[in-house]
């Protein structure tokens, strides 16, 4: 008889949400009268059918990785840090104001790249640390705080390229002025993809999850979100870690938001968080924020993503199949995990 608490129990129910998330896409796709197999031959030949698109996955892979990773933290805290897409966008807003206001100096290129990095650091802990301060201090709930930062950092971006950032005579939807060749991070010869800014999101995993797993404040913060008031009790100072919780996912998002500008963009563009933030949010959720799996399951996401841009060449279907196949993972992995928690329980009694 299959024991109801054992890892291959769980495992199973994660491979009938797996399998109910194809189905149900599968079905929306035949409603749209498009061919199921041919829509996913065609997302999996985009994203790994060359080194080039497997490339392009990495340059995609690398701020969701870093997204969901300062995501981790939030979550073990109890928080939704639903505003990391503001903390993305003033991420790349601060790089990009540092990078144009020493250009023209007499630093080296290397350091300049550094300094903004430093700067997008800042600018993301600047604009998660509101969020921290209106949930703990002013009883503002953090997914609506964030939200509305959200909003703020998109009007700020937009005032911005078409404002003080415009490019010379004319405002433009592409963004500003693409900075010098020797402001952006170093590139694989003839790919997109940088080793600098993917041994950034590989270090910045590793050290969320000793963080988590190894050391006493990981401890603490778990404690913090599993339980507050207790946490409190015990004497666990819950503010102080929760925002530090905020501050150290506002910095990985300013990394994201760094990383977006100076080995993707090469500049400050309107939608310059490509919405990495939101999406790994359902990466966090889908993993039950185990920093172990963040790294293969966002690679998944991001494949997905780039392996959908075929599917409006060649078959005439919406990029957006690849945001539906996500969503119902996310939503079936959180109702077979919420089945087998019932029967576990009903064992248990």
């Amino acid at each position: 008889m299959l024991n109801k608490t054992s890892p291959g129990f769980k495992f199973g129910f994660q491979i009938l949400a797996v399998v109910g998330a194809l189905i149900f896409t599968t079905l929306i796709m035949l409603l749209a009268k498009a061919p199921p197999l041919e829509a996913f031959r065609l997302i999996v030949v985009g994203s790994v059918g060359s080194v080039g698109k497997i490339s392009d996955v990495i340059v995609a892979w690398i701020p969701l990785l870093l997204a969901t990773t300062g995501l981790l933290l939030t979550f073990a805290a109890g928080l939704w840090n639903i505003g990391i897409e503001g903390q993305i966008t003033l991420g790349a807003i601060f790089t990009t104001w540092a990078l144009r206001l020493l250009q023209d100096s007499s630093l080296s290129p290397g350091l300049i790249i550094i300094i903004g990095f430093m700067a997008g650091v800042l600018g993301g802990m600047l604009w998660a640390s509101l969020t921290g301060l209106l949930k703990i201090y002013g009883g503002v709930n953090e997914i609506f705080g964030g939200l509305g930062l959200n909003f703020v950092a998109t009007a700020l971006t937009i005032w911005l390229i078409f404002g003080p950032w415009k490019r010379p005579g004319v405002g433009s939807m592409s963004g500003t002025v693409p900075f010098d060749n020797s402001l952006w991070l170093p590139q694989v010869e003839g790919l997109r993809m940088s080793w600098w800014s993917l041994g950034i999101g590989l270090i910045g995993i590793a050290i969320v999850y000793l963080i988590l797993q190894g050391t006493y404040f990981g401890l603490r913060l778990k404690a913090v979100g599993k339980n507050g008031r207790a946490a409190f009790v015990i004497g666990i100072p819950t503010g102080k870690y929760m925002m530090s919780a905020f501050f150290i996912c506002g910095a990985f998002a300013g990394l994201a938001g760094a990383v977006q500008v100076l080995a993707v963009y090469h500049r400050l563009i309107p939608s310059i968080s490509s919405g990495y933030g939101f999406l790994g949010l359902m990466v966090a959720m889908l993993i039950n924020y185990q920093a172990l799996w963040a790294a293969p399951v966002a690679f998944f996401f991001a494949a997905l993503n780039i392996g959908s841009i075929q599917l409006p060449i060649v078959l005439k279907l919406d990029s957006a199949l690849s945001g539906v196949l996500q969503g119902s993972l996310v939503l079936f992995v959180l109702m077979m995990d919420g089945v087998r928690r019932r029967l576990t329980a009903k064992k248990v009694k």
